[in-house]
């Protein structure tokens, strides 16, 4: 393989990489959010740890989108075979940017999500009934990393392998 080759396949497999890693970080970084009002919450009223936890959870399904999109990507490139592809340069832009949707928006979301879920949380420790209105809150943000999710995969999908390879 050829430098420019090698250019051309690092940065897909680049793509792939930050489509995982931003969209984990966002779960991470959402997750976190909720955790610390959790436990505020659950320094008052133990009893209200799985009401916590359910709303917890829901920030990190951006991650799991990430990964998605990683392993597909991956498989794509052929990684795991052996056969990896070589990408051109404008074929490696091409294949990273088709990444960055479930990246990008994985991480923005998954930010966004853990704040609406802590207040959600909040909501919950002063009247628990209210629990349902708290997860709605929280999945309305939901739909836009499924968006992100279904760009990448339709792009990833839709990159003709004559257009990526030299």
């Amino acid at each position: 393989m050829e430098w420019m080759t090698l250019c051309g396949t690092a940065i897909g497999v680049l793509g792939a990489s930050l489509a995982v890693g931003l969209a984990c970080s966002g779960s991470a970084k959402g997750v976190g959010i909720c955790g610390e009002v959790g436990a505020t919450v659950l320094t008052e009223d133990p009893g209200k740890f799985s009401q916590v936890l359910i709303l917890q959870i829901i920030p990190g399904t951006q991650g799991l989108y990430g990964l998605v999109v990683w392993f597909f990507a991956l498989m794509k490139l052929g990684f795991f075979s052996g056969d990896l592809m070589n990408l051109s340069i404008q074929g490696g832009l091409l294949f990273a940017s088709a990444c960055l949707p479930i990246g990008i928006g994985g991480l923005l979301s998954a930010i966004a999500q853990g704040r609406c879920a802590a207040a959600g949380i909040a909501m919950c420790s002063k009247r628990p009934e209210e629990m349902s209105k708290g997860i709605i809150m929280a999945i309305m943000v939901e739909f836009y990393a499924i968006l992100c999710l279904l760009a990448s995969f339709l792009m990833i999908n839709g990159l003709p392998y004559a257009t990526l390879t030299m």
